[in-house]
Formats: C-alpha cells, sequence, structure tokens
C-alpha cells in the first residue's frame, strides 16, 4: 500500500480496501457509499468543527432511541429517504404508481379481529364519524378475499392509543377479512393531521429550516396473506394543505382515498351528526407474505 500524500490520494486509497469485501452486495454498497460520501466531504468543503458536530449529532441520535422512538427512522422520513426507498422498491421497481408506503411508528401485533362492517371504536371517541370501505387487488384487477387486514390510526386528538391513557388498549384499532369481493369495511372517527416530535434532533432541524412538524391526516393498512407481497400502506383522509407539505414526504396520488363529507342521516346508523365515506382500491404485487417487526412493544 502506497503512503498518501495529499487529500487526493484519500478515497483511491480507501475504495481498494473496500474491494476486499466478499459479500458482492456489501462490496458494492461501500463503494458506491465511499464514492459519494467522500465527494460529499468535498463539494461542501466540510470543516473539521462542523466534522466534530456531526458525530455528536449521531451519537445524540443513538442516545434518544428507544423501544417506542427511532430518532433515525424520524430522520430518515424528514430527509426524504423512507419515501424514497418505498417508492423504489415497489410499483414494479419505481416505473408506476403504487399503494404501498410506509409502516410508521405505532403498527401493533395482534390487533382485534373485528366483523367486516364493524366498529373499530373501542372507547367513547368524540369525533366527526367515518365510513370505511377499502377494495384489494391483484395487479390485474382482480378482487383478493382472505387478506388480513389491519386497520389503524390517531385519534381526532392527534393520539395514538398507545401515546393516550384516555383511550382503551387498542382503540381505533382492528384486523378484519376481506370478502369474497375483496372488500373491507369499518366505522371509525375521521383523524386529524399531528406533529411527529419535535423535542429531538429532528425537530432542531426542522426548526433550523422553517419547517413545519405536521404530517396530515391518514389511516393505516398492513394486509397480507400468501402468495403476495405484504401491503403496507397510509391512506391519506386528510383536506388542509400538510398534503402538499407532508414532514415526512410520504404522500403521493395513489395514497390519497376519496373522502366525502356528509351532514344528513347516516342511512344505516341514523343521526349520527357530521360524518364521512372513506374509499380507496389498493393494489397488492405477487411476491412472499412477511410480518414487519413491530416498532412497538
Amino acid at each position: 500500500m502506497t503512503l498518501i500524500a495529499s487529500q487526493q490520494d484519500v478515497t483511491p486509497a480507501v475504495l481498494k480496501v473496500m474491494q476486499q469485501t466478499n459479500d458482492p452486495r456489501l462490496r458494492e454498497i461501500m463503494t458506491s457509499l465511499i464514492t459519494h460520501l467522500h465527494a460529499f466531504v468535498r463539494d461542501v468543503r466540510l470543516s473539521e468543527k462542523e466534522f466534530q458536530q456531526a458525530t455528536r449529532i449521531l451519537n445524540t441520535m443513538g442516545q434518544q432511541t428507544s423501544d417506542t422512538h427511532n430518532e433515525f427512522v424520524l430522520m430518515a422520513g424528514s430527509l426524504g429517504v423512507s419515501s424514497l426507498v418505498c417508492l423504489l422498491n415497489n410499483g414494479d421497481n419505481g416505473t408506476t404508481e403504487t399503494t404501498q408506503s410506509l409502516l410508521g411508528p405505532f403498527w401493533r401485533l395482534n390487533q382485534p379481529l373485528t366483523e367486516n362492517g364493524g366498529s373499530i371504536l373501542r372507547s367513547d371517541t368524540p369525533g366527526p364519524r367515518l365510513y370505511g370501505t377499502f377494495h384489494f387487488r391483484d395487479p390485474e384487477g382482480a378482487p383478493i378475499e382472505g387478506l388480513e387486514v389491519d386497520i389503524w390510526h390517531a385519534s381526532p386528538i392527534g393520539l395514538y392509543e398507545n401515546q393516550d391513557e384516555s383511550q382503551a388498549d387498542y382503540n381505533l384499532r382492528g384486523k378484519f377479512l376481506t370478502d369474497a369481493q375483496g372488500i373491507v369495511r369499518f366505522k371509525s372517527v375521521k383523524p386529524i393531521g399531528y406533529p411527529i416530535p419535535t423535542n429531538t434532533t429532528v425537530g432542531t432541524l426542522l426548526e433550523a429550516q422553517n419547517r413545519h412538524p405536521y404530517r396530515p391526516a391518514h389511516v393505516h393498512v398492513l394486509a397480507h396473506k400468501e402468495g403476495f407481497k405484504t401491503l403496507i400502506n397510509q391512506t391519506y383522509v386528510d383536506e388542509t394543505d400538510y398534503l402538499t407539505s407532508d414532514v415526512q414526504f410520504g404522500v403521493t396520488k395513489a395514497l390519497v382515498g376519496a373522502l366525502i363529507h356528509h351532514t344528513g342521516p347516516h342511512p344505516e346508523d341514523g343521526d349520527v351528526g357530521e360524518w364521512f365515506t372513506l374509499e380507496h382500491t389498493l393494489t397488492l404485487e405477487p411476491g412472499v407474505s412477511t410480518l414487519p417487526i413491530p416498532p412497538i412493544k
């Protein structure tokens, strides 16, 4: 190995060492990482002080990560990386629209099995009623019967039940099975948009960039059955500017549901006050059905 004489010699020396990596995919990733990382350092002419600050920030993010909060995932979303990875790996490898999206931090295993058309309200939760109808299709448009479908979302005050002691366990959560038409229907309340945590590194970054911390209102869906790639989805039900300024860059056209506002009596439930219907069609691609690791215990 030749001794390094100048900054120009550093990158070739590191890239040469990367070629010793046995795993071809790891070798490809590390070679690209070194190439782009070194180019970034040169492009911004990173100072010694800035480098020291960067390492302190990474250390702090690790300290802020726990069983109930992942600061690195939050940062990845806030930089658009999570959305980019999702779109690159779905929709025919990033060439078409997809109803796949982000899991979010609050999916739980063993959500209560609920009859199709049933309610996921498990405690008193004031707010406009929401009547959801989700259609599940394969890439050819045929309905998928027998899908296990988890549905969950935040309350009308922007909190999931694990964040709010006033809500019953598993409130606004339910597991459904699609019928012969590939449909799941459910009753709930309309969620609202909410801010991501801002008392951490991500919050400091948002403040420095003059960005708001809000996510638009959405309903989470996780659907799986043998023979299909597990569908992870956020269907957006928002009517605000947050749809076009989501702090996590998660909204695409294919993820916006058809939300309709109603004021008259509901045809089945009568006078429920203000209520909304939500309808959306979700497409599953062929693949392996595997469940993600639950982000919370």
